[in-house]
């Protein structure tokens, strides 16, 4: 119970009623200022507004406050190294909360600057815009310079402008990697990445040891892809293989398959309402999402950020997703992969659970769902049941086929990269990073670095800032999408290959997403989930599978 303006605790001597007692004034205190932040975080980033970011900083200093309490660590900490709470939903509570109070047992000034600092570089982020020829450019407008320009003076420039942010940020990002180094080994930990895998319940050297494999995995296939790639390219420019830079392959960062196959997979959503179809999608299969469409926010306008994120407000249904739509594959790609982490949000998971464990099992599961429902925008098959008409079958099919193929292998050497330059940063944050990314880049994406750039283009990825630690998550996700895909399929298509299943309107994709994935939230450990879902601990099979 909490007594006294000083919030002393005073337990039960049963460790399961004492976990109940501190739960409970847990979520007195910190789950109104959760809400609180998550508000404070949506607006500013669909504002870009000074206002809405002080508030965001200020509120999320209440959070780190509130969650540096010692008193309530020390109880938490107590519990969990003893491991005696019987009632299991209540001994999953305790570890979580465990593990999230840890984090921020740091000294108040120290969190107090991260927040600031970082808060300062995301609306960098927000607002900054690439120009060319005097004109700002939002980022949809800098994708389709990048995918349809042959001009290579024209794509060399909007593509170092886009990369402009970076300098931008580059000095108090250096900042924050400092300090938040300081804080991890305050903590007892080596670097600051370490200590974000271990308390996102994952183990460094197991995840390095999947990466490796993975690397073995698709490093000739990748090279035989991108060769085919090069040839094409060089094709459109009318040059030579060995002329091609970073800015001739379509995406600023070379983590989607480039179109360069007959059929223009943008053309079928030309003149395609995306948010339609996205809506007929979900609620054909059980899941409807109408209401988090109501909430969102999901054009393009000024100040607002140019990405793309989903939100649960309050684990009670309030569900958002911030977008910036614009009539290509891309977007549509994207709009499906965000409103599926919105299915798999308190839309779906049981509010029986306790809000501690009302939410996703772990970062690369919510991923994995997003990504297993993004995969039909490739998909003609999939567009015609959708009511999008798709000039030339074949064509798309054979191109599509092989752009998500080359897909999953671009995808999968570019989460190679930011692993890596992440562990790197934060393992020797004073070593020289433009020439730690650009070795990465090469290494494990096969481009060549721009003859004499000395950029800090790797602080021109957002993810660096906001989600640290965060990108082999995607990959790890495409491993788990790919293999509820085939569970699913199994089981309600058999008969049927999974490479080729698509599902529209049965709603039994949704009783069984929400049966085997949905239900349990984050009561079971990511890889329990992925036994409880497909039988098997996460593992790279049927990836392997869909490469073929």
């Amino acid at each position: 119970m909490i007594l006294g303006a000083m919030m002393t605790l005073t337990f039960a001597a049963d460790p399961s009623a004492e976990a109940a007692q501190l739960v409970d004034a847990h979520l007195k205190i910190v789950r109104p200022l959760e809400i609180k932040a998550s508000i404070a975080w949506w607006n500013a980033n669909t504002t870009g507004s000074d206002d809405e970011f002080k508030r965001k900083e200020e509120v999320q200093n209440e959070l780190n406050a509130a969650l540096s309490n010692k008193e309530r660590f020390a109880a938490f900490k107590k519990l969990h190294d003893a491991g005696n709470v019987a009632e299991p939903i209540l001994k999953r509570e305790v570890d979580l909360l465990y593990l999230q109070y840890l984090e921020k047992q740091v000294d108040a000034d120290l969190l107090k600057k991260m927040t600031a600092n970082g808060v300062a570089i995301e609306k960098a982020f927000n607002v900054y815009r690439a120009h060319h020829n005097g004109v700002e450019l939002a980022d949809g407008k800098v994708r389709d310079i990048l995918k349809n320009s042959t001009d290579a003076k024209e794509l060399q420039a909007v593509w170092e402008s886009s990369k402009g942010v970076g300098a931008v940020v580059e000095k108090e990002l250096k900042e924050l990697v400092a300090l938040r180094n300081q804080a991890a080994k305050s903590l007892g930990f080596d670097n600051f990445h370490s200590m974000m895998l271990i308390l996102n319940e994952q183990d460094p050297k197991e995840v390095l040891k999947l990466f490796d494999d993975l690397d073995a995995m698709t490093r000739e296939p990748f090279l035989k892809a991108k060769a085919e790639i090069d040839e094409r390219l060089a094709k459109r420019f009318d040059g030579s293989v060995v002329d091609l830079r970073p800015w001739h392959y379509q995406d600023p960062f070379f983590q989607e398959s480039p179109a360069v196959f007959t059929a223009d997979l943008d053309a079928p959503y030309k003149k395609a309402d995306i948010l339609k179809m996205c809506s007929d999608f979900y609620k054909g299969n059980g899941m409807p999402i109408d209401d988090v469409i109501a909430r969102s926010d999901l054009y393009e306008k000024k100040g607002k950020s140019p990405h793309a994120f989903c939100t649960d407000i309050d684990r009670e249904g309030d569900v958002r997703v911030l977008g910036n739509i614009v009539p290509t594959e891309y977007w549509a790609g994207t709009m499906l992969h965000e409103l599926g982490h919105s299915v798999y949000s308190s839309k779906n998971i049981p509010r029986s659970l306790p809000y501690v464990l009302r939410m996703e099992s772990h970062i690369l599961t919510t991923e994995g769902v997003a990504m297993m429902f993004e995969r039909f925008s490739k998909n003609g098959a999939f567009l015609e049941k959708m009511s999008i008409p798709v000039a030339d079958r074949a064509a798309f099919d054979d191109s599509a086929r092989r752009m998500r193929r080359n897909r999953l292998l671009i995808f999968s050497r570019w989460c190679q990269v930011m692993l890596r330059f992440e562990q790197g940063l934060y393992s020797n944050p004073d070593q020289d990073l433009n020439a730690l990314w650009w070795s990465l880049v090469e290494k494990y994406q096969g481009l060549k670095k721009p003859d004499g750039r000395n950029a800090p283009d790797y602080a021109s990825k957002i993810h660096v800032v906001t989600n640290p630690c965060y990108y082999h998550n995607y990959e790890m996700g495409e491993l788990f999408a790919c293999q509820v895909h085939y569970a699913l399929v199994n089981a309600l298509q058999p008969g049927t290959h999974p490479r080729d299943a698509i599902y529209v309107n049965d709603p039994r994709v949704g009783d069984w997403m929400r049966d085997r994935v949905f239900s349990q939230g984050r009561l079971l450990p990511w890889n329990d989930l992925t036994k409880h879902a497909t039988g098997k601990p996460l593992n790279p099979e049927a990836f392997a599978e869909d490469l073929k």
